[in-house]
């Protein structure tokens, strides 16, 4: 209930909207409440009137068919158009507003919950699960008051024709309700565990496209096969499951509706025969039967989709109510004017709670406009190091200050402002390449573009494709090669125009020419600037003002590359190895 009750407060914004399609609706329906009247008429007052000759007979009929051909041409359309309509208005702007607030809820959630939860169960949330919610909006805010009220009308002119009969058709609606009751009750679980196993084969599915390129260079296509089955075969047991009940639930309650009118008819011609009941009214009580039982039948059939509605509710919901790891404090500032003095002080860190510290008292002062590289073997802690400065991740203990301010006591949206991050895989959206660099600044001119792609040495490849600034990159920049998709990064941290630089061994995948572009593009960008460049081939960060050699989460050396090289120590060491290798590869 406190799903449905969390939700009404998407639908309340349009309640006026929502009331004046029930009244339209009920309009709509109360038209076709007409035919067993007229059916009545026709019968006992024009068909088996004695009084009235055949002339006569076919002038009424005539004249009352005339006015029914008005109303069901004319007057009943437009009345179906506009209920239809709004019905659909109403409910996709709901739709519209939770997804829009779900997009605002991603956005806030860190990092840590994403490396924990797949993109597609996300996704299907957002898409599938809201999507069946409409069910509720149209189904059971809108045509359930309808098809209450054409129930409710029905049996009210039923009973102004005859109580008797009028009781005998509603005998079995408190079985009917008992059934509803007791059959679509469990059915909410069951359609929850179901969404759930087709959230997982999409998330599945979501993974393996992606990876497509892996599963065909291993050449694993019968192996993925057999796993893909696996997942299809959970969702298929699942669905099964839910598809049995829901069978059951149908052949109950279906048997219940189609027996109502057969007690009906028994009693009725049962009636007429002893002449207690006109043959019109008999025929008028068999019209009505169906306008009673249909909406009926309709709430049966919508009992499954309905269901679903709540079920979705409930994982909407669920995901809504994920907790951001990382929020702005009460009294939180805007990092308005960032000079870029950056201190680490007694900082340790882990992911999870109770887990081994990945960073272990790191204690490092970096002055306004620093150059600092972080270097190491792989595990060492590094990236980690640079992740808590944005705040991606919070320390564990000890703080981080920037010009003297504990960066938690900075609004988180604007301390990332100040902040440009270059990642050794940098995510290109499918959009064109001037969009990609607008990330940077939304609001920039096309001059601003231009001057940022120069800034990163990449107007010269961009001019060369096909479309120029405006060609489409492709799913996370697949037409682009790596240094291409590395220098669009830097271009639109260029436009961003931060005074703190991260590059987390943003050239370590490229090749030598590639990387020698990148790095004149990185040096440029760097003047000034308090930044932290993590590496993984050493020769690329000899000219930093400080480098920092972590090993297990710990600073275990600081220095210039003379003062590192001098002291003979684990930097050393390692600067020798890979000056050996890359001698080798040069041989080869």
């Amino acid at each position: 209930m406190d799903s449905i009750r969390r939700y009404l407060a998407f639908v309340k914004p349009y309640r006026w909207q929502i009331i004046a399609t029930i009244i339209i609706g009920i309009i709509k329906f109360s038209i076709p409440l007409a035919i067993p009247i007229l059916i009545k008429y026709v019968v006992d007052d024009i068909v088996q009137n004695p009084d009235l000759v055949a002339d006569e007979k076919i002038h009424k009929l005539m004249f009352i068919m005339g006015l029914m051909l008005i109303i069901f041409v004319i007057l009943r359309p437009p009345v179906e158009y506009y209920r239809q309509y709004f019905a659909q208005w109403t409910s996709n702007k709901i739709l519209f507003d939770l997804r829009d607030a779900m997009y605002q809820h991603i956005q806030k959630l860190s990092f840590k919950y994403y490396t924990n939860t797949r993109a597609g169960e996300i996704i299907s949330r957002i898409i599938n699960d809201v999507e069946q919610t409409k069910t509720f909006v149209v189904t059971g805010l809108m045509n359930l008051w309808l098809d209450i009220a054409t129930i409710i009308i029905a049996i009210i002119l039923m009973f102004s024709m005859s109580v008797k009969l009028t009781i005998v058709s509603i005998l079995l609606f408190p079985l009917y309700a008992f059934s509803i009751r007791y059959f679509f009750g469990n059915l909410r679980s069951l359609t929850r565990v179901r969404s759930q196993a087709l959230a997982e084969v999409q998330s599945y599915l979501h993974e393996r496209v992606q990876g497509m390129p892996v599963i065909k260079s291993f050449a694993i296509e019968e192996h993925e096969q057999a796993q893909f089955n696996k997942q299809n075969n959970n969702f298929l047991v699942k669905a099964l499951k839910h598809t049995s009940w829901n069978a059951k639930s149908f052949s109950v309650v279906n048997t219940i509706t189609d027996i109502a009118p057969l007690i009906v008819i028994a009693y009725s011609a049962y009636l007429v025969i002893q002449g207690n009941l006109s043959l019109g009214t008999m025929m008028a009580f068999f019209a009505y039967i169906d306008k009673l039982y249909s909406p009926l039948r309709r709430l049966v059939n919508s009992s499954t989709t309905i269901t679903q509605s709540f079920a979705s509710m409930d994982r909407v919901f669920e995901f809504m109510d994920e907790k951001y790891d990382i929020v702005d404090a009460p009294d939180a500032i805007e990092a308005a004017q960032v000079k870029g003095d950056i201190s680490f002080e007694a900082v340790s860190f882990s992911y999870n709670e109770g887990e081994e510290m990945v960073l272990k008292d790191i204690n490092i002062h970096v002055k306004k406009g620093e150059t600092i590289a972080l270097v190491g073997m792989s595990g060492g802690g590094k990236s980690t190091f640079v992740s808590l400065i944005p705040r991606f991740f919070d320390v564990t203990k000890g703080k981080i200050l920037l010009d003297g301010v504990d960066i938690r006591q900075y609004k988180v949206q604007s301390l990332r402002d100040k902040i440009g991050v270059v990642f050794q895989d940098n995510i290109l959206f499918s959009e064109s390449v001037r969009e990609n660099i607008l990330l940077g600044k939304p609001d920039a001119t096309d001059e601003e573009v231009i001057r940022a792609a120069k800034a990163a040495r990449a107007h010269e490849f961009i001019l060369h494709l096909a479309e120029g600034y405006e060609t489409k990159v492709g799913e996370r920049g697949v037409k682009l090669s790596g240094g291409q998709k590395q220098r669009i990064a830097i271009a639109r941290v260029f436009l961003k125009n931060p005074p703190i630089l991260i590059f987390d061994e943003a050239t370590s995948a490229l090749d030598l020419e590639s990387e020698h572009l990148i790095q004149e593009s990185l040096e440029q960008l760097a003047k000034d600037r308090t930044t932290f460049i993590v590496a993984h081939r050493l020769s690329t960060i000899t000219h930093a003002n400080r480098i920092v050699l972590m090993e297990h989460g710990r600073i275990v050396e600081v220095g210039t590359h003379d003062e590192l090289m001098a002291k003979k120590g684990n930097y050393y060491k390692l600067f020798q190895v890979q000056q050996l290798e890359h001698k080798k590869a040069e041989a080869n």
